[in-house]
């Protein structure tokens, strides 16, 4: 009966899916001088322990290539990825035909400020 009728799901939006789950759970014993070695060598290596410890197990080596985003980087994406979901649902109650409130008015002035203090932050660190 349903044949050729397009039938979508509404997309609830969220972060997506990871292709592969890092689910299990390692734990390990070790002296607090191991362990205090371990998260120096992970810190300077720009890795989170698990990472360190994982790349080292897997390969015996850590690149120094695959080195983390600076922190400025990761502030400022993460600020962008705040904002943008902030401006999408602000969009999606403007393309519902509903009128902002004075405070989401405000709020969309503050965050247009913001996205603009964000560029000028990132010109000023990539020169």
């Amino acid at each position: 009966m349903m044949e050729g009728l397009n039938v979508t799901t509404k997309h609830k939006g969220g972060r997506p899916k990871k292709a592969v789950k890092k689910d299990q759970l390692m734990a390990i014993k070790c002296t607090l001088y191991e362990r205090k070695v371990i998260e120096a060598r992970a810190k300077s290596a720009g890795l989170t322990v698990s990472e360190y410890l994982r790349e080292m197990g897997l390969t015996g080596k850590i690149d120094r290539r695959n080195k983390a985003l600076p922190k400025e980087v990761l502030g400022f994406t993460a600020m962008l990825n705040h904002l943008a979901a902030n401006l999408n649902q602000l969009a999606k109650k403007r393309n519902a035909n509903d009128e902002l409130s004075p405070l989401e008015r405000a709020a969309l002035k503050t965050q247009s400020g913001q996205l603009k203090d964000i560029a000028i932050q990132i010109k000023s660190h990539l020169q």
